[in-house]
Parts: structure tokens; sequence; C-alpha cells
């Protein structure tokens, strides 16, 4: 059990070492220190989208929605076309990252938690409306990575 505790203690050492350098590494970037700004994401967060992507390569938010796995999946037979289903196609990692980091803006007042509590109040369920939340907070971040400027309210 103690050798056990023993690497848990190293690999956390080693992780908050590594996160550092990243830190680091990334502190005069623009994108980097702008998507701080951005309510909910911290220095890991946006370590992660200033690395997985390359806002030039998408011409629209809902690309970048759909890239990480944000836009609901268009379902089509015959000439009806539906898209009530989620899509479990994308970057699994930063549709998680984005999901996850939604998290705290549930429970804050404002834009972001007010969303989501309309969201909760039109039915949705807890994980639908925290999927709903990131997708609309993937248009903040879209921005602010594609004109490289703080967020402001």
């Amino acid at each position: 059990m103690k050798l056990l505790a023993h690497r848990i203690s190293e690999n956390s050492a080693e992780i908050e070492a590594i996160t550092a350098e990243i830190s680091a590494l990334l502190e005069g970037d623009d994108t980097y220190r702008c998507l701080l700004t951005v309510p909910g994401i911290g220095p890991k967060t946006a370590s992660e989208l200033a690395i997985s992507i390359d806002i030039e390569d998408f011409p629209s938010h809902d690309r970048l929605a759909s890239y990480c796995g944000l836009a609901p999946r268009n379902r089509q037979s015959g000439t009806s076309i539906s898209s009530v289903t989620a899509s479990r196609q994308g970057n699994k990692r930063l549709k998680n990252l984005l999901i996850f980091s939604c998290n705290c803006l549930t429970r804050t007042e404002g834009r972001w938690g007010d969303y989501y509590t309309r969201c909760r109040e039109r039915g949705m369920s807890h994980g639908k409306a925290l999927k709903a939340l990131a997708r609309k907070r993937l248009k903040v971040i879209y921005a602010v990575m594609r004109d490289r400027v703080p967020y402001a309210a």
C-alpha cells in the first residue's frame, strides 16, 4: 500500500511539473492569455485548447463544434432530416474538456448559469444541458481564439 501511495505522489508531482512547464512555454502566446479571460477556463484547459486547435482550420464556430463533437448529428431517411441525436464523433478529449469545464458555470449567476437553468426548465437532462452550455460557450471561445482579444461580457 505504501508503494502505491508513493507512486501516486511521484506521478502527481510529475504532472504538476509538466503543467507548469507547458504554462511557462505558453505565457507569450496571445491565444493562451486571451483564453484565460473566459469564465470557467483555467491554465490547463487554456493550454489544451491553444495546443489542440489551429483556429485557421475552422471557417466558422459550427465547424469547430463539429470537430469537438458538440454539434448534433443529422439523421436522414429519404427526404426526412432529423437532428435530434447527439454526435458520437469528433475529438473526444476536447469534447470532454469543454463539457466538464462547464460544470462550475452551472451554479453561477449571469449569462452561463441562466442559460443552463433555461435549458433545464425546457426539460433537458443535466448532461444535455451541459452539452448545450458547452456548445454556446464554444462560440465565445472561437471568437476569442480567432480575434485574439480577451473575453468581454
